[in-house]
């Protein structure tokens, strides 16, 4: 019974959140650049110019477009950084139109 349990802890999802709504601008990657936090780690993410074409078709093709469709969407986001995040830990988390 006890290693039952010990199996179910090591596959239980590990939480994230986004308590800093900071976002920046990556002219290198054309993406949004945000952090998420998992107890004391900060984790990296990136949601590239396509994957915020998918969700947001009629956005600007600048930084300010993809800043303001990065914060139109901001749940729907976060939403799918937390998939993603779950799928292992990484240095940085690229967040693709495939994830959406």
């Amino acid at each position: 019974m006890q290693e039952t349990r010990r199996r179910r802890y090591r596959t239980r999802p590990m939480p994230i959140s986004f308590p800093n709504q900071s976002r920046s601008y990556d002219a290198t990657r054309r993406a949004v650049r945000f952090w998420g936090h998992d107890s004391a780690m900060e984790a990296s993410f990136f949601v590239n110019e396509d994957a915020l074409k998918r969700i947001q078709p009629d956005m600007r093709l600048d930084e300010a477009g993809l800043l303001s469709a990065f914060d139109l969407n901001r749940d729907l986001i976060y939403a799918t950084a937390a998939k993603v995040y779950r799928r292992g830990h990484k240095g940085s988390y690229d967040i693709t139109p495939a994830d959406f």
